[in-house]
C-alpha cells in the first residue's frame, strides 16, 4: 500500500512505479490496484502530458461541480463520487516474472475527483 498526495480538486497522477515497486521480485499471477475511496479512481491509460490533462476535463465533464445534486446537501462532493462510479475504484493487471504485463503505452492512473487530499492505494498480487 502506498499513498498518493494530491493538490488539486480534480487531478490525475501516473503509479505505475509506486505500484510496480510494490510487487515482488519473482511474482506471476495478477495484480489488483485498488483505491480505498469513494471520490477517486484507478483507471489504465497512457500517461502522455496532454492526455492526462484531457482526462481531468473529461472527468469534470462527466458530473460538473455546479450541478444540482441531492448529496450536495450533506458535504458537497456529488459531483465527486459520481466521476468516481464512472472511473471506477480499481484495475487488474497481469504480473509476469515480478514486472507489470502492460501495453506499449498503458500506465496506472490514479484520478483524485475531490482534491486535494492524501489517498491510499493498495496494491495485491495473487499467483
Amino acid at each position: 500500500m502506498f499513498d498518493v498526495e494530491t493538490d488539486r480538486r480534480t487531478q490525475v497522477v501516473d503509479v505505475t512505479d509506486r505500484v510496480a515497486a510494490e510487487i515482488p521480485d519473482d511474482a506471476t499471477g495478477l495484480c489488483t490496484v485498488f483505491v480505498r475511496h469513494t471520490t477517486a479512481g484507478v483507471v489504465l491509460q497512457e500517461a502522455e502530458s496532454g492526455l492526462l490533462d484531457d482526462i481531468e476535463a473529461f472527468a469534470e465533464g462527466l458530473a460538473p461541480s455546479d450541478g444540482d445534486y441531492r448529496h450536495d446537501r450533506i458535504d458537497d462532493n456529488a459531483d465527486a463520487h459520481l466521476r468516481a462510479t464512472v472511473l471506477g475504484e480499481s484495475v487488474s493487471v497481469p504480473v509476469e516474472d515480478g514486472e507489470l504485463a502492460l501495453g506499449t503505452w498503458q500506465s496506472v492512473l490514479f484520478v483524485e475527483c475531490d482534491g486535494p487530499r492524501t489517498r491510499q492505494v493498495e496494491v495485491v498480487v495473487t499467483e
